[in-house]
């Protein structure tokens, strides 16, 4: 397909380290992990910050004293004040919607400069009160004399001190009542997948994490985030890929959502984390107008529902949307990237699109899409390595796409995941460094 002056080019992205949650950043505000990859955005591009015409930004854990962080983000890393800015949440696809909500915005010609990006502190989201600790501290603080107020107090419990833990409510899904982890177990058993085949997944994801951190690929990517209070700490690679991971060690682990007959455990699903990461979209007119050569360009995307007892088949669903739009198939993809939220979720992913039945009953499509290539598929590791900062983990797909298909000189590439809620998202890149 010949280039247009409206095609969507990507100039560059970068991304701070991911970290467990807990970890070594999990004293960083999340506008703060998302701020330093901006800062690092712009002077990697030499951005002339005035022409940029909006912000857009993933996060699902919206803190309390940075509701619409974009805003905060953009301000605190130097924008212009006339620049808008607005946070979108579409759980695990977050960053990956704020992509393609700056897709939409260029394409329709009402901006020419997007920076997308998505940020989130897993390890920052907070405990929240019972209703009746609330109820009881109402009393106490509206109350006009002391005796009112010690009256309250004395309705106090222990019991009422205890928290909900809103990590655990966000990944509980509201309409089936399990969390993600069950989901993942409902995909083990549906389709056949052993505890063995799933950390045989989880190992491989490691050992290519690790070898592309010792290669110099991944920090290719990443900005390192300096500590506070005194800045002299440095956070520059991940920290999650282990180095001499092996199926011994990931055999002695115990089933974490079914203790009784589950397969799912903390060694072959991805771990909470903390992370942001930006990216620098343009229409192709604007980027020649600038001087800048693109890495990439957006071929086409997708979002598409499911049930959401299994969402993690959301790849599966999106994907051959995707690729239609595009007007490729599944074989022209050079390199895929397919969020690892569980080892069983990524490997019924690939069941499902080789299978015809499943295809043709669930999709309404003709035939198969098709096979992964393992070859192709998160070369560098995926998130049960590096880790699923939920509100970052679309931006971190795509520019890790990106990069892969420049350093091999590849043509087109697949990045896609599934979203808590029974969705999924895809999004087709074309190289063009």
């Amino acid at each position: 397909m010949a280039n247009s002056p409206n095609d969507v080019v990507i100039i560059n992205a970068i991304r701070t380290p991911f970290a467990k949650a807990g970890g070594p950043l999990a004293g960083v505000h999340a506008s703060e992990l998302g701020r330093v990859a901006l800062k690092e955005l712009i002077a990697q591009t030499n951005l002339d910050i005035n022409e940029v015409d909006e912000v857009i930004i993933g996060n699902t854990g919206s803190p309390s004293d940075a509701v619409n962080i974009s805003r905060v983000i953009a301000l605190r890393a130097g924008l212009p004040l006339g620049v808008s800015a607005h946070t979108v949440h579409r759980n695990c696809a977050s960053a990956l919607q704020s992509i393609t909500s700056g897709f939409d915005k260029i394409k329709a010609g009402v901006a020419d400069v997007v920076i997308a990006g998505g940020t989130e502190s897993m390890s920052q989201l907070p405990l929240i009160h019972t209703k009746e600790f609330q109820n009881i501290f109402g009393e106490f603080a509206f109350s006009k004399t002391i005796g009112k107020k010690l009256g309250a107090l004395k309705k106090l419990k222990m019991k009422h001190l205890k928290p909900r833990i809103s990590v655990v409510e966000g990944l509980t899904d509201p309409f089936c009542g399990i969390n993600m982890g069950q989901t993942a177990e409902v995909l083990a058993k549906e389709f056949g997948i052993s505890r063995v085949e799933q950390d045989e997944f989880a190992l491989m994801s490691h050992e290519r994490a690790v070898a592309a951190q010792e290669s110099g690929r991944l920090a290719e990517e990443i900005t390192p985030v300096f500590l506070a209070p005194k800045y002299k700490k440095i956070i520059g690679e991940d920290v999650g890929p282990r180095k001499g991971q092996n199926m011994k060690s990931l055999a002695k682990l115990r089933p974490y959502f079914d203790r009784k007959y589950g397969t799912i455990t903390v060694g072959n699903a991805c771990p909470l984390t903390d992370g942001g990461a930006m990216m620098l979209l343009m229409s192709r007119k604007k980027a020649e107008e600038l001087g800048y050569k693109p890495m990439a360009s957006i071929s086409s995307y997708a979002y598409a529902g499911l049930d959401p007892r299994k969402m993690g088949l959301g790849p599966a669903f999106a994907t051959p949307k995707a690729l239609k739009l595009a007007g490729l198939d599944l074989k022209d993809m050079a390199a895929i990237e397919l969020n690892e939220a569980f080892a069983a979720q990524v490997i019924a992913c690939e069941k499902a699109l080789a299978s015809d039945s499943f295809c043709q009953k669930e999709l309404g499509l003709s035939k198969a899409v098709g096979e992964i290539d393992r070859g192709k598929l998160n070369i560098n590791g995926g998130a049960i390595a590096l880790g699923h900062p939920v509100g970052t983990t679309g931006t971190r797909l795509v520019m890790t796409l990106m990069r892969e298909l420049k350093n091999k000189n590849q043509e087109h590439g697949l990045a896609t995941l599934c979203i808590g809620g029974g969705q999924g998202g895809a999004l087709v890149l074309k190289n063009e460094a």
